[in-house]
């Protein structure tokens, strides 16, 4: 059932995270940055979420193949559709790839460990990430006029994270949240606050 991490009263974001597998951290180090988090179950009903008018939804990490979580992908187009910003980790981020008319395939050796180099594209900026999954979103098949790749694995130049054009969504590949490993990434959770502050109605 759905429960409120770390209670508080003194928030600036209403944030409801899609539970696939989520780690404590991440639910942590979104608090820090003046989130109130409720967690949901992974098939909890989007128009439930969509009602509460959140400032923004968080799709968690998770275990596995994401093409067969038909559940959380159909309800990730309905937030999707609400304009509702929109932050996914690891499988969070396959599951949004496929929401947005990607396919993702199994990679034929899969990243893990705290040492993968991922570069963002924008800024050409290397990242020493934590990364523990076995499947990746294919490139070509994302829709290349609404989403753009924004990270790239260096080792195989993997997709390793993405942006929306029309809509306030993004993820990436890796886990930004991890201890004690590298924190080159902590500033995504940055960016969802500030995406979430733009779309403030």
């Amino acid at each position: 059932d759905k429960y409120v991490f770390n209670d508080s009263k003194d928030y600036k974001y209403n944030v409801f995270a899609y539970d696939f597998g989520v780690k404590t951290n991440i639910l942590r180090l979104l608090t820090e940055k003046g989130c109130r988090v409720t967690v949901v179950p992974a098939s909890y009903p989007a128009e439930e979420i969509i009602k509460e008018n959140p400032d923004g939804v968080f799709l968690s990490n998770g275990p596995g193949d994401p093409e067969p979580v038909k559940y959380g992908i159909e309800n990730i187009k309905k937030i999707l559709s609400a304009q509702i910003p929109t932050f996914g980790i690891c499988l969070g981020h396959q599951l949004l790839g496929i929401a947005l008319g990607g396919k993702t395939y199994k990679l034929k050796f899969g990243h893990r460990g705290g040492n993968q180099p991922v570069k963002e594209l924008k800024t050409g900026k290397v990242e020493i990430t934590s990364q523990n999954h076995g499947f990746s979103v294919d490139f070509d098949s994302l829709p290349k006029d609404s989403v753009d790749v924004t990270h790239i694995n260096l080792n195989d130049n993997t997709v390793e994270g993405i942006k929306c054009r029309n809509i306030p969504a993004f993820s990436v590949q890796y886990h930004p949240e991890s201890n004690p490993g590298p924190h080159d990434s902590r500033y995504l959770f940055e960016d969802f606050t500030k995406l979430m502050q733009e779309n403030k109605k």
